[in-house]
């Protein structure tokens, strides 16, 4: 532990630096407000013994200064070593950031003891720093967990949905265009039903990198919607951009090869994906209700008219089909 002395009386400062060393600590002397400022800086104590009564700068000059020094979170205990004992001195000393009196002369004992009860306090604050450390890391990581989906390690429909209104919000103030994918794992409850629910879940995480994989940008987010349902939502994205990322997931996920001799779509495990694209109007923070139902409806005619393809919605009942074979 290091103890920084300021004291500009030789004596006094040899005998407490004297004493302090007695008890095992390592004692640093400066002889002003100047110099004990700068000592504080370099080696940052864990004590500070300071004298009030100084030329230049006195004591609540210097204990003032070394509070606006310390950063949030920082605390060095500050020990006062005065003849000066009034209620309007002790006072003034704690209003400066102080946070004990040692009279003078000094007593080894009350300074002995004194030390000791700043250890405890030091000690006892540093515990709290680390439990309040320890639990903003848990928070931190809860808040992560609660954005995640358990099975698939993706965003979750919680995050799906707050990233879809920041998004819509976002692209409203900027008459920027917005797109939606809905995406459907084809004829999943057979898979399940044939293959085991184990089989299904692992399918379910290969679809899930599948489609992450395939987002172009960081700004690009896919979630899982809610059981064999997935959705990206693609900021600042054109139709045919849309497009194009969509028949990469959809030829992503054929890839993967996993048989699926329960699907009329294809051999293989396969998706169909509803796409839909709108520059939200200004001041319209509820609008993007209207896209997740233009999506949902390309989806379903996806699913309408033989799956494993993509759909882009264009206002009609038929859509159209934007598979790129």
């Amino acid at each position: 532990m290091k103890v920084l002395v300021i004291e500009d009386t030789v004596t006094s400062a040899t005998l407490v630096c004297h004493q302090l060393t007695k008890m095992g600590l390592v004692a640093l002397h400066a002889r002003d407000g100047e110099s004990g400022i700068a000592m504080f800086k370099q080696e940052r104590p864990d004590l500070i013994l300071l004298d009030i009564i100084m030329p230049g700068m006195d004591g609540f000059e210097v204990a003032r200064s070394i509070r606006e020094l310390e950063g949030e979170g920082d605390w060095t205990p500050i020990i006062f070593l005065t003849a000066r004992t009034s209620d309007d001195d002790l006072q003034r000393g704690i209003d400066v950031g102080g946070d004990d009196y040692l009279a003078k002369p000094v007593s080894e004992v009350v300074l002995k003891a004194k030390v000791r009860a700043m250890q405890r306090i030091a000690q006892m604050r540093y515990s709290l720093l680390v439990l309040t450390r320890k639990l903003d890391d848990a928070n931190r990581e809860l808040t992560r967990l609660s954005a995640v989906d358990g099975l698939t390690g993706i965003a979750n429909r919680r995050r799906f949905d707050e990233s879809l209104l920041r998004e819509w919000r976002r692209a409203a103030r900027g008459g920027l265009s917005l797109a939606l994918l809905l995406v459907d794992v084809d004829s999943f409850k057979q898979f399940n039903d044939g293959y085991g629910h184990q089989v299904g879940d692992e399918c379910l995480k290969a679809v899930a990198r599948t489609l992450e994989q395939k987002l172009r940008r960081p700004t690009d987010l896919v979630a899982r919607y809610g059981g064999e349902e997935f959705a990206a939502i693609l900021p600042e994205t054109s139709e045919s951009g849309a497009l194009a990322v969509a028949e990469a997931m959809r030829a992503g996920v054929e890839g993967l090869s996993i048989t699926h001799r329960f699907s009329s779509a294809a051999p293989v495990v396969s998706i169909s994906i509803g796409v839909a694209t709108l520059i939200p109007p200004r001041g319209d923070d509820n609008g993007f209700i209207a896209l997740l139902k233009a999506a949902d409806e390309a989806l379903y005619q996806a699913k309408a008219v033989g799956r494993n393809r993509v759909q882009l919605y264009s206002g009609g009942t038929q859509g159209r089909e934007a598979r790129i074979t």
